[in-house]
């Protein structure tokens, strides 16, 4: 008689960030199933300012029990704006969908804290920085670490983000390029920009020739306080990959006031005000890179899956990161668990992940 309980699975999924945490959650949930999550952090942080949750990411929050505690901005208006003159361009016609999934901006910190807390204890491990992956013949996957530290997965799940280190090692050939594209990160409080008219009355695109200036509120006002309500600033440099010159890769690095405001010297008064309220040392530097399409998301005969943008390095497109990382790790989930008591339950799991996954980044 076949046993009413499937053989147990361990997978290790590399990344912390949304990908990671919510794959953990849905996978978690699975029948002898044994998760952990493996983050090169000291600490489980978010870097960066603010995050769009938009329909889809609403969604699968619903279903993984963490949308209750992502809380922010609603935007019931988006404008965009001429960078150099002010001038209204475009408003963004209002969401039809229902209320609770409206689109809107929060922290990033608040969307990791509504993960992170229902993922089960003990699941996490921090300061594990991946240096490489070796497929077994006898079956799974031997990770090692740059502590010395070994274990054996039956899958890995490659959340580990654009400059995924999974990636690297089960896709040799493929390889990412900066784009030419800068974006520097902050939070300010409300009240340093809202004297500004046209600052914090909606969200803002501020377009110029070369970039763009973002602005968002991100706190729902029913739970925060006036005084403490931030304000989110994305300040975007283009230039031609090409010729770009000095450092062109950067992670979440300090970037000086001076270095910011030179890109913006040309725009609208609004703008250069706003920017000069950022205090010294606040800024955080990210430098955009992309690559070509993978054709298969999964490698190894169904022992590794990518997901997020470690799967898709399409350089923040959209705006729906989050939303893509989440589905997958949901979709992922539901595969294994349709295909949990098939002799070959895990290359199965994959190959229907791969189906559903990759057209819908084709068709991206």
């Amino acid at each position: 008689m076949p046993s009413s309980q499937p053989p147990l699975l361990r997978i290790a999924i590399i990344g912390g960030g949304p990908g990671g945490l919510g794959s953990a959650i849905a996978l978690s949930a699975l029948v002898n199933v044994e998760v952990t999550i493996y983050e090169q952090a000291r600490e489980l942080r978010e870097i960066g300012a603010g995050i769009r949750i938009g329909f889809n990411c609403w969604k699968v929050l619903g279903l993984l029990g963490a949308a209750e505690g992502v809380k922010g901005h609603l935007k019931t208006q988006v404008f965009h704006r001429n960078g150099l003159t002010g001038e209204l361009l475009k408003t963004n016609p209002p969401s039809t969908h229902p209320l609770k999934y409206h689109p809107q901006r929060v922290r990033r910190t608040r969307l990791q804290s509504a993960l992170k807390a229902k993922v089960p204890e003990g699941t996490i491990k921090l300061n594990k920085r991946l240096s490489s992956l070796e497929n077994l013949d006898e079956g799974g996957v031997r990770l090692a670490f740059e502590d010395e530290t070994e274990t054996i997965a039956d899958l890995v799940v490659g959340g580990d983000g654009i400059r995924s280190v999974v990636r690297e090692h089960v896709f040799s050939d493929h390889s990412i390029r900066f784009t030419g594209t800068t974006i520097f990160r902050v939070l300010v409080p409300v009240t340093s920009v809202s004297h500004l008219p046209d600052m914090t009355t909606a969200t803002t695109w501020w377009h110029g020739p070369t970039g763009h200036f973002y602005g968002s509120l991100v706190d729902d006002p029913s739970e925060t306080a006036p005084e403490d309500r931030m304000f989110e600033i994305a300040a975007r440099n283009v230039v031609d990959p090409g010729t770009a010159t000095g450092k062109k890769f950067s992670w979440g690095v300090p970037a000086t006031n001076d270095r910011v405001e030179s890109f913006f010297t040309d725009f609208d008064p609004q703008v250069r005000e706003a920017l000069t309220k950022v205090p010294e040392g606040q800024w955080k530097e990210f430098s955009a890179f992309a690559g070509p399409r993978l054709e298969r998301l999964i490698a190894w005969d169904g022992k590794v899956v990518l997901i997020g943008d470690a799967s898709h390095p399409l350089s923040g497109a959209f705006g729906s990161g989050a939303a893509f990382a989440l589905e997958d790790g949901w979709v992922l989930a539901r595969a294994i668990e349709h295909t949990r008591f098939s002799p070959n339950s895990l290359q199965e799991a994959l190959e229907i992940f791969d189906q559903i996954r990759s057209p819908y980044y084709l068709r991206m």
